[in-house]
């Protein structure tokens, strides 16, 4: 069975599980989950924002991942997976930084602070955006999978920086799961493990679905290639 064949016999299974399991999420933020004591309900903003942040981070892990083994074999389908993750990683990272740009507000007052946490990703949202762009703008569909390939893999030492800002500097924002703990009542860390798993399963759907996508945008511009 190809590749292309196990993702479009999956895109189903994902779409449904991931709809019904933020279904789910929906019931432990606003009922499971009790009212943070300070924040109030504005806190429940986080079990959207860490979500998105963590999805973003691993969806830029597929792209180094992808870029690194489509540099030695050359396959298509990481090419496209590596785009795709890339969009996803773009889109969850910057809603990202829209909910804690909310979060801010409502936790210190101020809708940004340059913090070394969301400094480093508001650097890292506009590294994979000039990736995207670098693929438009290249015409050459070989040397641009090459250059992007490349970009992938070095675009990603970033990744692990926003990850560590945290803990390697002082930094107001949170570390939820650090070494002490994150904090959180028992409910809370249930309902942000189960917003957690709901948002990787549609991830997955998503990443598939565009992968898909781009494979029949590719079979068609090669049909009229004579």
């Amino acid at each position: 069975m190809s590749d292309n064949s196990i993702i479009t016999r999956s895109i189903p299974a994902l779409a449904i599980t991931g709809a019904v399991g933020l279904v789910v999420a929906q019931y432990f933020i606003w009922v499971y989950a009790p009212v943070e004591a300070t924040m109030g309900i504005l806190q429940k903003i986080f079990y959207f924002h860490l979500p998105l942040a963590w999805w973003g981070l691993i969806s830029f892990f597929v792209v180094f991942c992808s870029s690194l083994v489509f540099l030695i074999s050359k396959n298509p389908f990481m090419d496209r997976l590596s785009q795709s993750a890339a969009e996803v990683g773009l889109l969850f990272s910057g809603l990202a930084l829209a909910t804690g740009t909310l979060w801010a507000r409502a936790a210190w007052n101020i809708w940004w602070t340059w913090d070394p946490r969301l400094s480093t990703t508001l650097v890292m949202w506009f590294i994979y955006a000039g990736y995207l762009v670098l693929r438009q703008s290249i015409d050459n569909p070989h040397k641009m999978r090459a250059v992007c390939a490349v970009l992938g893999v070095v675009a990603f030492l970033n990744v692990p920086l926003v990850f560590l800002s945290a803990r390697m500097w002082r930094s107001i924002h949170p570390a939820v799961f650090g070494s002490r703990g994150g904090g959180l009542e028992p409910e809370m860390m249930t309902t942000v493990l189960v917003c957690i798993a709901a948002w990787g399963i549609l991830t997955a759907g998503i990443l598939f679905y565009r992968v898909r996508q781009l494979d029949l945008k590719d079979r068609i511009r090669n049909l009229f290639i004579f």
